[in-house]
């Protein structure tokens, strides 16, 4: 799914930047696009943490097929953790999984009221799960929500294009960052997309 904003977005920051102008050019045809179910792409975050992307593909691999492809907080419930800790999963991942799976069961994973609720309200319900910090918040609002005003500051390729297009290759302090990236508002999601874009032309899907 591709956000229904996106192109309205990109024209307004276009005509506002022209280092966006360039970027908006360059990847015309090109957006955010979510995939999968709120509890699957989370877990898969928590699977991927601190290990390579090949690493993190192989072990999701394995616990797809402990679990039978059924990716419920339920079946992983049901799972016993040595099992999960044979897919390649630490002992603290295999805990923070069945915490995961433990929020959403009993409910306090709100996923029907999220569109009623502002970005700093999903961040602090994520982020009381272990194993989900702010960042990987910020990332699911970006990439699985759509949320079209999230700015990770402490993202470090969204930190590198704002060096290398802003600041001369010298990178932005935290403060500096935020102000920054204001004139991008209400839009910064997307502004943070094809920053990313010009350090990596191959779209990030959750």
């Amino acid at each position: 799914m591709t956000p229904r904003y996106w192109q309205r977005a990109s024209s307004e920051l276009a005509r506002a930047d022209p280092v966006l102008a360039r970027l908006v050019e360059r990847f015309a045809g090109m957006a955010l696009v979510s995939r999968g179910d709120a509890f699957a792409t989370l877990l898969r975050s928590i699977v991927g943490q601190q290990i390579s992307v090949k690493a993190a593909d192989s072990v999701w691999a394995r616990l797809l097929d402990a679990l039978s492809s059924v990716v419920t907080p339920r079946a992983v419930l049901a799972s016993e953790r040595e099992t999960l800790r044979a897919c390649g999963l630490s002992q603290r991942k295999v805990e923070y999984v069945f915490d995961l799976a433990q929020h959403f069961a009993s409910g306090q994973i709100h996923v029907d009221r999220w569109t009623a609720m502002s970005d700093a309200e999903i961040i602090a319900e994520l982020t009381a799960v272990r194993g989900i910090g702010v960042w990987t918040a910020e990332m699911f609002l970006i990439f699985h929500q759509l949320r079209p005003d999230v700015f990770p500051l402490d993202d470090i390729g969204l930190q590198k294009a704002v060096a290398l297009h802003y600041c001369q290759g010298e990178r932005p302090g935290r403060r500096l960052l935020a102000e920054h990236g204001e004139r991008w508002r209400p839009w910064r999601s997307v502004a943070t997309w094809y920053l990313w874009r010009s350090l990596d032309p191959l779209p990030v899907e959750y």
